[in-house]
Formats: structure tokens, sequence, C-alpha cells
């Protein structure tokens, strides 16, 4: 068969798959890498959970072709109608701004004696790659044109790109002016609003200012170049531009950075400021850049399992303790995720079974802790529903056979360690407090107490080592911050179910020992071992001090204690004046000594401190 002739067989079986179906198929996109947000690109739209028409429609020959938004699944379509068979629909996408774009994307064509057709869905932003994007409808019919782009400012509440800096609720200069033959150029912000703007003064006539903005602390900014250019009028000295949003809500983008820059007339080159985030407050501006590391489709922070799950509660303290929904779609997006099966090396090294579940009890557990915090936060039944089916899960390796109690480390029923049984005593007793009429995690709750207070685990100093010894003695090993929060927690949660001032006692008595002893505590900042020296934290150890301050929080509250709130007040205090960067990264050591670790997961531990000291 010749070639030609291939062709046009193959052309009229497509044909005759898109009539028998109804269905126009459009041609592969051309030149473009798939990009997956909330969903991936070429999803049908009949999927979309939304349709509007945020720009006008074109007239193009009697066609009347349009651009589709859904902005649930920040996707767009375009589709064309009142067409002749060879019409042609597609959309181009840019991520510069509408400089150049990926042309032909999800491109269909009218078959047959259809008079209208539509291209797949593609998205309007990617935040995996941190990027913004625009998007248009285009068509071919005796002829060529396009829809407006949508989108083109960025909108953070009822502030968009473009705001009048007379308009700004303050005038924040975080960082240092640049200078340029003898010009000033210096970066404003309206911290609470996440606006900025930049001012060149003690300049001439030609002279520029303009901002950049990265959604990825600087590396890149294609969308961002150049915003609101602007030029010294003629006979004066200084001018800025307008104000510029650092958050995208709409398009999934938290934490953008910004730069003012500018330029002598008579020279080509330019200076600019350092990067900066806004800080609205000091917690949101730590769970903005905590959002930098989210992976939207796949619903969680990359690499670590349980650690997701303490970095996704330390995002819902946050959003509960400020009233505040701006990443209610990051608990539901994590929940409907990951609560299926994955294989090993998908999630974490063990295959996770569904519902959270792996052979690690302690990391089934630490996402019950985060759905019983997202229904306090929500109240959709659906996550109280889940914890009690991961705590069900748990419960099945509490084993009176060893220790007299106690619940396992892992499946393999090798290790009985302080995490797993503050976790469990946790867990029981707050889901006692969230069923009506509950007797049975009560119960356990009142057994796990117990057996935890005559296990052996809390040493004779008050500190919480890290586990027991094959003959169910305390090993002695490390006093780790998460072990002695969780237990202050979980006696607390029983403080709180029974008023039986015992647990209370304990929980006052285990904070005490944690605020005052060196092997947490130095200088008044709480400090890992890990922390010291020449030391390094693993990946684990990064979280520990957040899950601390959760719980010391919430023993603040019960008591109502001075010095436990000067002590939360204490360590946010620190972290904002030595741990932090103008981009608003936080580190795993508080003091700001060095050597420091930033990355996501010493960021969520500091956002947990810094929402505490919100709270207060």
């Amino acid at each position: 068969m010749s070639a030609r002739l291939h062709r046009v067989l193959h052309g009229l079986l497509t044909l005759a798959i898109a009539l028998a179906g109804l269905v126009a198929l459009p041609t592969p996109s051309r030149a473009a890498t798939p990009v997956c947000a909330l969903a991936c690109d070429t999803l049908d739209p009949s999927k979309a959970q939304r349709e509007t028409f945020p720009v006008p429609q074109v007239d193009l020959n009697g066609r009347l072709l349009k651009l589709h938004v859904s902005d649930p699944d920040s996707m767009a379509w375009g589709s064309i109608d009142n067409g002749v068979s060879g019409d042609a629909v597609w959309l181009d996408r840019s991520w510069d701004r509408g400089a150049t774009w990926e042309g032909l994307l999800g491109k269909a064509s009218i078959p047959g004696t259809w008079t209208g057709t539509r291209t797949l869905m593609y998205n309007l932003t990617d935040p995996v790659g941190h990027r913004r994007g625009w998007i248009r409808a285009c068509a071919d019919a005796a002829g060529v044109t396009c829809t407006g782009w949508v989108y083109p400012k960025v909108c953070d509440g009822s502030l968009c790109d473009g705001a009048d800096p007379a308009t700004a609720a303050g005038d924040d200069r975080p960082v240092p002016a640049t200078t340029l033959f003898g010009r000033t150029i210096s970066l404003h912000v309206d911290q609470k609003n996440g606006m900025a703007w930049g001012v060149i003064e003690s300049g001439g006539t030609g002279d520029e200012i303009w901002l950049d903005r990265s959604w990825d602390t600087g590396a890149t900014w294609p969308e961002g170049s150049s915003l609101g250019r602007t030029s010294v009028a003629p006979g004066k000295t200084s001018t800025r531009t307008a104000m510029f949003a650092t958050r995208d809500p709409r398009g999934l983008m938290f934490g953008g950075a910004v730069r003012a820059c500018g330029r002598e007339a008579s020279h080509q080159e330019g200076s600019c400021t350092a990067w900066v985030r806004p800080a609205p407050s000091r917690a949101r501006a730590a769970a903005d850049a905590l959002m930098a590391s989210y992976h939207p489709y796949e619903g969680w922070w990359r690499s670590s399992w349980w650690n997701s799950a303490v970095a996704v509660t330390s995002l819902i303290d946050f959003a509960q303790r400020t009233g505040r929904h701006d990443y209610d779609w990051v608990i539901a997006r994590t929940f409907e995720q990951n609560r299926g099966t994955f294989a090993p090396g998908e999630r974490s090294s063990d295959a996770v079974e569904g519902h959270f579940i792996s052979r690690a009890i302690d990391d089934a557990a630490w996402w019950g802790v985060a759905w019983l915090a997202a229904y306090d936060h929500t109240h959709e039944r659906r996550y109280l529903d889940e914890a009690v089916t991961i705590a069900a899960y748990v419960h099945q390796y509490w084993d009176t056979g060893s220790c007299g109690g106690g619940v396992w480390w892992d499946r393999e029923r090798t290790y009985k360690n302080a995490v797993t049984n503050g976790l469990y005593l946790w867990l029981t007793t707050s889901l006692h407090r969230r069923i009506s009429g509950d007797t049975l995690w009560g119960g356990r709750a009142a057994t796990a107490a117990t057996w935890y207070l005559g296990s052996g685990l809390i040493n004779g100093s008050g500190l919480v080592n890290d586990g027991l010894t094959g003959d169910c003695r305390n090993n002695s090993q490390t006093v780790w911050s998460y072990n002695q929060g969780l237990a202050i927690g979980a006696f607390t949660q029983l403080w709180r179910s029974t008023g039986n001032t015992k647990y209370l006692d304990t929980a006052r008595r285990l904070a005490d020992a944690a605020t005052s002893s060196a092997a947490l505590t130095r200088d008044g900042v709480l400090t890992e071992s890990c922390d010291t020296g020449g030391s390094s934290c693993d990946d684990n150890q990064k979280q520990f001090k957040g899950v601390f301050m959760r719980h010391f929080a919430d023993l603040a509250d019960a008591t109502g204690s001075a010095g436990y709130r000067a002590y939360i007040k204490k360590q946010a205090d620190s972290i904002w004046a030595t741990d932090r960067d103008p981009l608003n990264r936080l580190g795993q050591r508080w003091a700001g000594t060095g050597p420091n670790q930033v990355d996501w997961r010493t960021q969520a531990s500091a956002l947990g401190a810094l929402t505490a000291a919100d709270g207060l």
C-alpha cells in the first residue's frame, strides 16, 4: 500500500469513527508538553465542573468562536459553531504573557455534515512547574482569528494587578533599595494584601521602573517580567509602577516573589532589588511558602508520606485558627488523591493499601490525626469516618501479650515506642470527644492512658524517651520533641474528655520538663538534639518540633498559662527574627544557628509554631 493511500484510508477511518460516535476527534497538539494541575491536559470537556465564558466570543465569517473556562478545574477549551466541514478550532497557551505560545493545542476540525466541534481541555496553570499561563481559542474558517487571552491579570480577592498604590493598606520596604547612576530603585509592599510596586527616585526623563514576578523564588519569571513598566515623565525625577499581586488563588499559585528593577534612560543595563515574598501575617507567609512545594495533581508534598500528613495538618491548623479557607481545596485534594492504593515506592517505601494504611503503624496514625483536624475545620463526615477506619487499624496492634499492652510500631511487631503509642492515645481520646454517645473509643483511651503512665516511657525527669526495650524497660534513647508533644496533647485531650485532673497534671509535668530541660530547650528555644553543633536532622526529624508546638499550644489553651504562652511567643519570635529569609523560607534551627537546613518539612514545622503564636 502506498503511503498516500494509507493516509487517505486512515483519514476516512478517523472520520467514520468520529461520525459513528457523534464526536469530532481533535488531532494531537503540537510542541506542547502535557501539563497536570488538578487534571492533565486533554481532559474531555464533558467532565468540566463548570462552564463560563470570561472573554467575548468572536464572529469569523459567520462562525462563532468561543473560549470556555472551568475555574474549579483551572482548565479551558475552545469551540466553533455555525461552521462547515473542515473549519478548525484550537487553543493557544502562553507562559510569557502572550509573547510566545504553544499553538494548535487540541486542534479539531468539523467533520462531515456537522456544524461545530470543540477541543479537549487544557490547563490554565502549571503550579508544579511554577508557571502561570494565558489561554485563548483560535479558529481557521476561511480566515484565522483568536479570542482574547483569558485572565491576563492576577487577582487575589478584591485586588488585581494594576491597582493604584494610593489604595495600599501600608507601605513597607522589606529589602534595601538598589542604586544605578545616582537613581534609587526601591521595592514597596502592602504586606496586609500581598501587593507590591516599584519606585525610582532621583532620576530624570525617560528613566524606567518595573516589577519582576516569579513563582519559583526568583529562579525564572517568564510570565512576570517587566510588569507595570513606567517611564519618568518630562520635568519629573521619580515615578512608580502600579501594584501587582503575589498570590494567584485561581491559578493555584501562592507565595509569588517580586523585585523592583529600573533603568537609567541613556544606558541599557538595569539594576534590581532582592526578591521578596510579602508577609500578610507570619503564619500566612509560612503557609504560602509551604504551598510552593505542594504537588496539586498528586495531592501531597513529594517524597515523604507521613511527613505529608503532618504538613497538611499544619496547614489545617493554620486555617482553623485563623478562620481562613484559602487552602480548603488542598485538604480535599490530599484526601481524594491519596486514599487509594499505591505500590511500594510510589508514596512510601512500603505499599499503601488504601485508607492511608501501610505496614508502618505510626505512618497510618499520622494520617488519622490529619483527618480529625480536617473534620474539625470542615465538619465533613468523610474525614471523621476515615479517622475511625485508621484508628481501628492501629488498634489491631494493641497487644497485651507484650509489656502488658501498648501498640506495636510496625506490622512485624518489633518495637513498642513512644510515637506510636502517643498517637494511639491521642486518636482514641479525640475520637471519643467527637463521636456522640461513644463508649468504645473512650474505654480504649482510658486503658491506653493507664498503660502509658505505667509503661516506663516517661523517665524520672518527666521526659519521654524513644521506646521500650525487649524486656519492657525504658530504652534511654533520644528524647525527641514530637514524642514529648504527643504525650502532652494526648493527656490534655484526656482531661478535656474526662475532667480528671490527673491527666492535666501529667500534661503540665511533661510540658514543664520540656521547657526547662536542655534536652529540648536551650536559651528558651525549642532545640532538637540534631540541631546542635555540626549535626543535621534527617527528613523525619525536621518535622518533630512542629508536632510539639501543636500539642503544647493545646495545653496553653486549656490552662491559660502565661508561661506557656510566653514560650510559644518566644519560638515564633525567634523563628521570624533569626530563621527566615526574604522569601519567608524557614529552617530547621529556630535559634538561627548553622549549619541550617531548609525545605518544605522545616517549613511545615515552623508553620506549626507561627500558627500557635498567631492564635494566642
